[in-house]
């Protein structure tokens, strides 16, 4: 049975869906732009189930891609328009797809690749096809950032994002009177699932805006704009700009709902928020191999440092190093989250071997992330499994934990921990921070010992210019291992 992803798209509403930078589509426009696309790819051969890498370049023709994608069954494969040599080399290996579709076919056509590079193209209005593709059916491969090894393609179905996106518009009482604002790339789930995918198919509009301005963004609340998807960064330059600008402030504080995802937001950062705005923001946890796992709700609890309760449908349990269901939910109970429900990915393309390392036989994927539940299910994520969990004097640290109290500091504006062998106490602690103003080393472990136990406190601190990251602008901690802490 056919699954269609975007309804209001074959509505032809004349309804804006979507405005990228000063290009603006309404769902009727849209609908046609999707249609010249799709006929250029069937005039190349392509058929519903074929996988076609997009360059997921900034631009509109981008997005009319992988709508148009999403819509006809073709399985998209987003690929970082700047990845390496070797990186890109990879993914186009595992994935085998027809071709490679970019808006800028120069700079498409500039990568060393066997498979052909075709423009987008979406001059002529066509019809659209009717929907294709069941639940079961592949809609997206998409790579992980590669932080542990190669890069991997996780398969999301069409299923996977229904019951996501649905489960996520309930709990944020998302509908198509919503207008939402992000300024997040399309080559990874957030920007690409739950900002395109995800307003298009509650009938809603999104703004996109394929660069970040704060100004620019808090702009877009002042002509009607209710929603904001960002990431820490992001709000951490809309605090900047808010100070100096204090008028700024009121008009974000118009949104109905600000979302920070990717990373955990600083409780630094969400009492500036609220101080700024008047609203607090509201935190989710996902990741690529099952989209969003726990929100907190449009109208519930906010507290800084958890991400919430599982959406609805979504099974969450905390196991321990056997994979054993630990049952105390409190605070001082740390454990690997593991996850079941229809939002989880059908596995790694071509990687069984990695697939079966994650995902058993019940369903249930064991997500690296280690983390702690309250009595009333709410989530809190304290560090990845293999690069976060550290082992110091008999006790297990959260290596998030230790980064949120050294970012309540405020001279620390970034913040990376890692454990480090330790005759003593098995691993120490060592601490790095990029620094916004002048502090002894010395007053930052005294400042993580007032606010955690004295045995989560950083040993050594060393002070960087910048934290080195991968591609996706994540900390690359295998870099800091060999920075070490000496």
């Amino acid at each position: 049975m056919t699954l269609s992803l975007f309804p209001s798209l074959s509505q032809r509403s004349e309804r804006v869906a979507l405005t990228v930078d000063a290009t603006r589509l309404s769902y009727a426009s849209l609908a046609q732009a999707c249609g010249s696309h799709l006929r250029a790819l069937e005039r190349a051969g392509v058929v519903v189930g074929d996988r076609v890498a997009v360059l997921a370049q900034h631009h509109v023709s981008t997005a009319i891609a992988l709508v148009a994608h999403a819509h006809a069954g073709i399985v998209s494969v987003p690929m970082h328009p700047t990845l390496g040599e070797r990186e890109r080399a990879a993914v186009l290996a595992n994935a085998r797809p027809r071709f490679i579709v970019a808006a800028d076919v120069g700079a498409g056509a500039a990568m060393r690749s066997e498979w052909a590079v075709i423009p987008i193209d979406t001059a002529t209005a066509c019809e659209l096809p009717p929907a294709a593709g069941s639940v079961d059916d592949p809609a997206l491969v998409v790579y992980t950032s590669g932080t542990t090894g190669a890069p991997k393609g996780a398969v999301l179905t069409r299923g996977n994002l229904a019951s996501n996106l649905d489960a996520l518009a309930r709990t944020w009482s998302w509908t198509e009177s919503d207008v939402l604002v992000h300024a997040l790339p399309l080559f990874h789930v957030h920007g690409l699932c739950f900002g395109l995918f995800g307003a298009l198919r509650v009938g809603a509009s999104l703004r996109w805006h394929t660069r970040f301005s704060a100004t620019e963004v808090v702009a877009e609340f002042d002509r009607g704009a209710t929603m904001l998807f960002g990431v820490p960064t992001m709000y951490h330059r809309l605090c900047e700009a808010m100070t100096l600008e204090p008028s700024l402030g009121k008009v974000l504080g118009r949104a109905r709902v600000l979302v920070s995802g990717s990373a955990p937001l600083p409780a630094r950062e969400h009492a500036r928020i609220e101080a700024l705005t008047g609203q607090r923001p509201l935190e989710r946890y996902g990741m690529t191999e099952t989209l969003i796992n726990c929100a907190q709700s449009a109208d519930g609890p906010r507290r800084p440092g958890e991400v919430g309760p599982a959406l609805a449908g979504v099974e969450l349990r905390l196991v321990d190093d056997a994979r054993v269901t630990l049952a105390q939910r409190d605070a001082s109970v740390m454990g690997e989250l593991a996850v079941r429900g229809p939002n989880v990915f059908q596995g790694y393309l071509d990687r069984p071997e990695a697939t079966q390392a994650v995902l058993d036989r019940d369903g249930w994927f064991y997500t690296g992330d280690m983390a702690t539940m309250a009595s009333d299910g709410s989530v809190r994520i304290v560090g990845r499994r293999a690069t976060d969990l550290i082992k110091t004097g008999g006790f297990k640290v959260g290596a998030g934990e230790v980064e949120g109290a050294l970012l309540e500091h405020p001279a620390v504006a970034e913040a990376a921990v890692i454990g480090e062998p330790d005759d003593d106490l098995g691993e120490r602690i060592v601490a790095f921070v990029v620094l916004r103003a002048a502090v002894e080393p010395s007053m930052l472990v005294d400042h993580v010992a007032g606010l955690l136990v004295p045995h989560k406190r950083p040993r050594i601190v060393r002070v960087l210019g910048e934290l080195p990251r991968n591609a996706m602008g994540k900390v690359n901690k295998k870099v800091l291992r060999a920075v070490g802490g000496t």
